[in-house]
């Protein structure tokens, strides 16, 4: 009944000075066509095309009336190691005989966009397809010693074609992806490895490597890790007196591993030159004061996948522009509108801190940077707004998550629905998710998200503007903007921020990457650990933004901002050697797991659950 009355009174505020100005379509519209021009080249962040996208949205900010933050400026900078280049030094060189041949850069021999940095040289250890996959009872490296060597595994994996396979048959499972690879070859000793297509399978096939940039992976996997032509290694198989098409067919014929040193005579010297450049992006920030410190967050990210490279929907298509106007030229166009509407009202209780995050698509980059260096105190955050993904709304449905994170927000929110024509779904309560609200929920700031759903535009090329829904999306920012007043009002109490626990064994937050992909909520299979990843770049292992309450780290007695360096006795130095180690194991298994907190090691031991 309290809320109730507030409403009204909120709204009678600035009723008496006449009609408010409205929201506006075209303007939102025109504002997503700007960020989501061939112009943008898809904002990537690091590009110059994501400067002049926050130039754009802070002259937006000051024409709306907000205030810089810090009174001078409408920029929070923080820096982020961008996609990986090839360098000018790469080279591969290799004995065979005593006698040297040199492979050519990009023809024969490519590294990974995830390799690291580093000499390689030593002898080479065929490990078949570089697979250890306890689950099939299957192991290339099974009786194999391949510390400080340099492993030459096969692309994808057995009984590819086989539908009834333990390994599905048709449909790779996730021992087939790349950082798997990289990641069990690193677990097992491995000094570097060498991957060549597997061709028996692929007779159809050219013999083409994996296009730079492309392949999904960690920014550096902490082991150099090249493609080559499958001639070389046939030939290096050869001289050992095997056969490789036979190797194949005997693996795909009873699953036993089919793995040999090679002769001691075949030497690998090589270098590999993948460079990553460490460049300064921006959050734009623009304030809107109240009556009190307290304050609204009000945000969106800004970023896009740019050329698409490794994040592409559409990975035929990547090295073209992926504009990305649903995602999140409609959030930060709904930000900027906002703004307009917002700025325009009597003065409140509260301010609002309007925010366009840079860096969300390559791990929640920017939200994560501005929560670790807050331009106002955290604690007086009232709550936190997030839109992803506004402007393909159909039938009138809108996702609204996090309702479960304040006290009385679900009460607050269905007056405010009952006058809008939105079908709103509360499926997801927790306030964690694949976007920027969940670096506020770690810091225990309640929030709520906005998103219109998936489509099948979703991170490729024809995510255009032509698609956006303007008027349908002005319908949910006029929703958005009543809860914002409303949660700014005299007389609303500041929301009791609430740790929601997850539906039993929910998914870990255990994969970086994009807006929609990987950090919690969907179901799943296999062991639960209870651990949502911090993005924010550290130079070993993986840092905790949380724990799940009740989760078997929590039980354990891990807590966020623990770094996790070991698990299971595996170092750990990113977060998909962490998902790697994982998926090793079983739901009742007892790891131990390493952790640094602040200066000090500490190593507790924590019991697996069922994910479900």
């Amino acid at each position: 009944m309290r809320i109730c009355l507030v409403i009204l009174s909120a709204l009678g505020a600035f009723a008496a000075k006449g009609p408010a100005p409205a929201l506006d379509a075209h303007r939102f519209l025109e504002d997503v066509k700007f960020l989501a021009s061939e112009n943008m080249k898809g904002r990537a962040t690091g590009s110059p095309e994501l400067e002049k996208a926050a130039s754009y949205i802070a002259k937006q900010f000051k024409a709306a009336g907000l205030h810089p933050v810090d009174g001078k400026s409408f920029y929070q900078a923080f820096s982020v190691t961008t996609n990986a280049r090839l360098g000018p030094s790469n080279r591969f060189e290799y004995e065979e005989d005593g006698k040297t041949a040199t492979l050519k850069s990009e023809e024969e021999f490519l590294p990974f966009n995830f390799s690291a940095r580093a000499k390689l040289t030593g002898g080479v250890v065929f490990a078949g397809y570089g697979i250890t996959a306890k689950e099939y009872s299957y192991d290339d490296y099974e009786g194999l010693d391949v510390k400080d060597k340099i492993v030459l595994i096969l692309r994808h994996e057995p009984q590819e074609y086989d539908e009834k396979s333990v390994f599905a048959g048709k449909v790779y499972t996730e021992h087939a992806q790349f950082a798997s690879k990289a990641s069990n070859a690193k677990q097992h000793g491995a000094r570097g490895v060498i991957l060549i297509n597997d061709r028996a399978n692929h007779r159809g096939d050219t013999d083409s490597m994996e296009k730079f940039g492309r392949a999904a992976g960690p920014g550096d996997a902490g082991i150099p890790f090249v493609q080559m032509k499958a001639e070389t290694g046939e030939r290096w198989i050869a001289a050992a007196g095997r056969n490789l098409d036979e190797i194949q067919a005997a693996i795909d014929k009873d699953l036993r591993p089919q793995s040999f040193a090679l002769p001691a005579s075949i030497q690998i010297h090589a270098n590999i030159d993948v460079e990553r450049a460490v460049k300064t992006v921006h959050n734009v920030a623009g304030y809107l004061p109240g009556e009190t410190r307290e304050y609204v967050v009000i945000g969106a990210h800004y970023d896009h996948l740019g050329l698409g490279e490794q994040f592409s929907m559409a990975p035929s298509m990547s090295g073209t522009i992926h504009p990305g106007a649903d995602d999140n030229a409609s959030g930060a166009s709904g930000v900027i509108e906002l703004a307009r509407y917002l700025a325009r009202q009597p003065k409140q209780k509260r301010g609002i801190l309007f925010m366009a995050f840079a860096g969300e698509e390559l791990g929640l980059l920017g939200s994560s940077y501005f929560v670790n260096h807050p331009t106002f105190p955290l604690e007086q955050a009232a709550a936190m707004m997030n839109m992803d993904m506004i402007g393909r709304i159909r039938e009138g449905k809108v996702f609204v998550g996090g309702v479960g994170t304040g006290a009385g927000f679900k009460a607050m929110l269905e007056p405010i629905i009952a006058r809008h024509p939105l079908k709103i779904d509360f499926s997801d309560t927790t306030g964690y998710g694949s976007s920027d609200h969940t670096s506020f929920t770690t810091r225990q700031v309640p929030v709520l998200f906005f998103f219109s759903g998936l489509h099948g535009d979703y991170h490729k090329p024809t995510d255009t503007w032509d698609k956006i829904d303007a008027p349908e999306a002005v319908k949910l920012l006029n929703f958005v903007a009543e809860i914002a007043l409303t949660l700014t009002a005299n007389g609303t109490e500041k929301p009791l921020f609430v740790r929601v626990k997850p539906p039993a064994g929910s998914h870990d937050a255990n994969v970086a990457g994009s807006s929609v992909a990987g950090t919690s909520g969907s179901s799943g299979y296999g062991p639960y650990f209870g651990s949502i990843p911090d993005f924010a770049e550290i130079p070993n292992g993986v840092k905790f933004a949380d724990v799940r309450e009740g989760s078997p780290a929590a039980i354990a007695g891990l807590r966020a901002a623990d770094i996790m360096t070991e698990f299971d006795t595996k170092k750990i130095q990113n977060l998909y050697d962490f998902t790697y180690a994982l998926r090793q194991k079983k739901p009742g298994d007892e790891v131990l797991v390493k952790v640094l907190r602040g200066s000090e090691t500490i190593t507790v031991k924590v019991t697996l659950a069922q994910r479900k």
